[in-house]
């Protein structure tokens, strides 16, 4: 069984609005000394927008270290001295301009633990009206619908490959596909 390591200090190499970069030195199970470098967030979410018509609605825009569009369930982070849910709820009005007001926490994924110490949380939430988007003064984002079959084909066709997207559709599919397409 793999043993658990031993912090033996924490420093701060960097810090900025959105998150820390950090470095440990720990002890192996030798006794000899390793060194582990990671960046720490709040938290981030990721919303699962349903219309009334049990569409689901996405959004399109460029991701700078991708150098490409990419499809994506709305997301974002979680400001210090806010919650999961109120982050939520500023994400889904800010990114898409839908508002909602059932919100049901369907789980919570460490996005990439080798070297990311934070946990998203997952929404879905049931929207009722929709208003202008608020943007970030660095986005440009369109908003798109589609049926859960076809957001489920776009995920295996390859359109879609952002990973909060794939691990939050994980989590909630089952309640939007029947059992046919569920077990395939």
């Amino acid at each position: 069984m793999p043993r658990h390591l031993k912090k033996m200090s924490e420093e701060v190499i960097h810090e900025n609005p959105w998150s820390v970069y950090k470095h440990d030195v720990y002890e192996k199970p030798d006794g000899s000394e390793g060194n582990y470098y990671y960046l720490e967030t709040q938290g981030s979410v990721c919303i699962v927008p349903v219309l009334p018509d049990g569409r689901i609605v996405l959004v399109l825009q460029h991701r700078y270290l991708a150098e490409k569009q990419s499809i994506e369930l709305p997301s974002g982070k979680i400001k210090e001295g806010t919650s999961a849910l109120e982050s939520a709820q500023r994400e889904l009005l800010e990114e898409t301009g839908w508002k909602a007001t059932d919100w049901i926490k369907a789980g919570e994924f460490s996005p990439s633990n080798g070297y990311l110490k934070t946990t998203a949380h997952v929404f879905i939430a049931q929207t009722t009206d929709q208003q202008e988007q608020q943007l970030d003064d660095t986005e440009e984002i369109d908003v798109l619908y589609r049926r859960p079959d076809e957001f489920e084909d776009m995920i295996t066709r390859g359109d879609i490959s952002d990973g909060y997207t794939i691990a939050a559709w994980s989590l909630v599919r089952h309640r939007f596909l029947d059992r046919k397409n569920n077990t395939s």
